[in-house]
């Protein structure tokens, strides 16, 4: 395997202020990001903003600034969410940089090159909320007669001079790589609809406008701007510099990238921008997985039905780390899945009050008061308490595994099932019964719990960060860097830091 990952964000689109979707995605790829990097592996995770098209400007219109302000205002608000998050990310992009719009320049120029790049006249449907094409079979027909999208969108006949790409000339080598690549899009499901798609028939795709300017221009023909999914498609290597090939060093990041996108975009980042790739002769992602849609109390978000979940008022609420924990583990990640308070609040005091809180508070605590807070030696320990201590690190590949694969709340429960096994050894080992007349084997059960605690808050770093230094600080453990390496550093003899509550309990 390759010792360096990239992974991105979708460049989230600035017509509006964040969501709990976005955040959501942004977590997601902060999980896998942090867990790379604890591996060894090389890692740059990237987010950003796509802030062209004829939505934005519509958006400026009705709030009448310039789109350029507007796209200030609301980047700034991703910008911002990223340190509410406590993401990890290296770069944040902006499609109103000056250095992608020389790289998607660059890539038209690639894809003008090859001779798949023509002028023509489009007529169809177009979905100004979605800055997307649609063949009218894909449409939904409304009892008046109209048409909307599968997001409920409503689209607009439009005719206009514009430049074609031969988006028809590789139907035959998308379905070859799908099938040589079988790992390419996940999950599997998504592939499947990937493939009808495109099995379906492709038509030659628009991909430029003139009848609004708010967009890179075309090279060598001011009239017309590129259409903003080509534009915006191309910050994720322009991001490295990889189509202009003026940062050279970054290269082996793009060997080996991943996109986590929602499903609704999923045509977009698996059909039209591996074909741009191809055309251009650019080496394409490793990996396209597209997870699925939040409701609301098993309601659809919308501002309409005013449900719409802000992740900033909610982390206020619960905590930073318990939204972590509940979004990444509440469903099987490519999944739709419903946001509930009630589920919220049962998580946070099951598995973090209960399950994890009072596993740290219990043993930590009686360290405290019986060894003079100094973790015992774990010289006496039998083979079920070292198998049990070896777990993690003999399931180590699996674990990967999960990461590698995307497999994220399998991640999470696993995790959760080597902490329930914990609590199991400590309750059915009952040390408070053993500190009067069995002194060596309750300093040996103290140990054995103190060190899976350890183990454990290196495991949940990619889940809830602060948490899992927290612990690591019970140890006097503060490396800058956590490393997998940490589950094996020796806590014999440490002296324990005062123990706290972790996590407060909701009714």
């Amino acid at each position: 395997m390759p010792n360096t990952f990239f992974i991105t964000t979708p460049i989230y689109y600035v017509n509006d202020v964040p969501h709990i979707g976005h955040a959501y995605t942004s977590i997601a790829c902060d999980f896998i990001a942090r867990y790379k990097r604890m591996s060894g592996v090389e890692t740059i995770f990237l987010t950003g903003t796509d802030e062209h098209g004829q939505k934005i400007q519509k958006a400026a219109e009705k709030n009448n600034i310039s789109p350029l302000d507007l796209c200030n205002k609301n980047s700034k608000k991703f910008n911002d969410l990223t340190k509410i998050l406590n993401l990890s990310n290296d770069d944040f992009i902006r499609t109103t940089e000056e250095r992608h719009k020389v790289g998607a320049k660059t890539l038209w120029k690639k894809l003008l090159a090859s001779g798949d790049v023509y002028l023509g006249n489009y007529e169809g449907w177009y979905s100004i909320n979605d800055e997307t094409f649609y063949n009218e079979k894909d449409l939904i027909k409304q009892s008046d007669g109209s048409f909307k999208t599968i997001t409920g969108g409503p689209v607009e006949w439009i005719k206009e001079e514009s430049y074609f790409f031969r988006l028809s000339k590789y139907a035959d080598r998308l379905i070859e790589y799908y099938k040589n690549n079988p790992d390419f899009i996940l999950p599997q499901s998504r592939k499947n609809e990937v493939i009808s798609f495109v099995k379906g028939g492709l038509k030659d795709l628009s991909i430029s406008r003139n009848t609004f300017d708010w967009g890179i221009q075309v090279p060598d023909d001011e009239k017309h701007v590129m259409y903003v999914w080509l534009d915006a498609l191309s910050s994720y290597p322009n991001s490295l510099g990889y189509i202009t090939d003026d940062k050279p060093e970054l290269k082996k990041y793009w060997e080996n990238a991943t996109h986590i996108v929602g499903k609704d975009i999923l045509r977009h980042h698996a059909v039209y921008w591996p074909a741009f790739l191809m055309s251009a002769n650019l080496i394409l992602p490793k990996r396209i997985f597209a997870h699925g849609w939040w409701t609301n109390e098993g309601n659809k978000i919308s501002k309409s039905l005013g449900n719409v979940i802000d992740p900033v008022e909610i982390i206020k609420d619960y905590g930073l780390d318990q939204i972590r924990y509940f979004l990444l583990r509440e469903i099987t990640f490519g999944s739709d899945g419903d946001f509930s308070l009630t589920a919220l609040k049962s998580r946070i005091n099951a598995d973090l009050s209960n399950d994890l809180g009072n596993l740290c508070q219990r043993s930590l605590t009686m360290i405290s008061k019986h060894c003079d807070s100094i973790i015992p030696d774990g010289k006496n320990i039998n083979e079920k308490e070292k198998e049990l201590l070896d777990r993690i690190t003999s399931e180590s590949e699996r674990f990967s595994k999960m990461v590698n694969e995307q497999n994220i709340n399998n991640y999470v429960k696993d995790v959760w099932e080597i902490i329930g096994d914990a609590n199991k050894y400590f309750n059915d080992n009952k040390p408070w019964e053993l500190k009067d007349n069995n002194v060596d084997k309750f300093k040996t059960i103290l140990y054995v719990t103190a060190d899976i605690i350890k183990q454990i808050a290196i495991m949940i770093y990619p889940i809830m960060p602060d948490t899992s230094i927290k612990i690591l600080g019970l140890f006097s453990i503060n490396e800058e860097i956590i490393t997998l390496k940490l589950i094996n550093k020796n806590i014999e003899n440490i002296k324990i830091n005062e123990v706290k509550p972790l996590f407060p309990r909701y009714e």
